[in-house]
């Protein structure tokens, strides 16, 4: 089975390039929605931040106000980072309890989606990386267009949190550019699959 760590910078149009490898048949195994999953009440995730935080990270339904975790770690990086030490490695489990029945499976690809693929050390379980990329000011641009609420210097610092896109494309083994039309974008995925995974469209 082919591993592919998938990752590119925010806004750039990862999920886009996932859902077109999910369609040529490759497990998906998504960072954040096992994040997700794992912030349910009484679950790891939700359990850490709640011992980390207290209640101000609680919403009033008793669920996990994501929202202020937001808050509260992106304005400072030294709680972000002690914060990626304590959660990172439960979601990595996590991740990898699932390539363990997807090896069981047989199946031919499994892509890890994750957006600190690099900075979390994620790279090291894949064999292969890819990163979805974006001229920086069309990033900025694409952000904002997504979540409406954020202004320019929020966006600006959700983008400045993770490594550079230009260090990520470095360190990747293959970089997608998603500048091109959609149509372009899933030519170039079926030829990748074709030469990387083969077998299929």
């Amino acid at each position: 089975m082919r591993i592919i760590g998938l990752t590119g910078g925010i806004a750039c149009g990862k999920s886009t390039v996932s859902q077109e490898l999910h369609a040529r048949g490759a497990v998906i195994i998504d960072a954040d929605a096992l994040a997700h999953e794992l912030s349910r009440p009484g679950q790891s995730v939700y359990n850490a931040y709640v011992e980390r935080f207290g209640s101000t990270v609680v919403a009033a339904d008793g669920t996990l106000d994501r929202a202020a975790v937001a808050r509260l770690i992106f304005v400072d990086p030294t709680l972000r980072a002690e914060i990626e030490r304590i959660v990172h490695p439960l979601i990595r489990a996590a991740a990898e309890e699932r390539l363990q029945a997807a090896r069981a499976a047989d199946e031919r690809a499994a892509v890890l989606d994750v957006p600190l693929l690099f900075e979390a050390g994620w790279d090291t379980i894949a064999d292969e990386t890819w990163v979805v990329a974006l001229p920086p000011e069309e990033q900025l641009a694409r952000l904002l267009a997504r979540d409406k609420s954020m202004d320019e210097g929020e966006a600006r610092a959700r983008i400045a949190a993770q490594m550079p896109l230009a260090e990520k494309c470095a360190r990747a083994d293959v970089v997608i550019d998603n500048s091109v039309t959609k149509k372009e974008m899933r030519e170039y995925i079926g030829k990748l699959w074709r030469e990387r995974i083969g077998e299929g469209s």
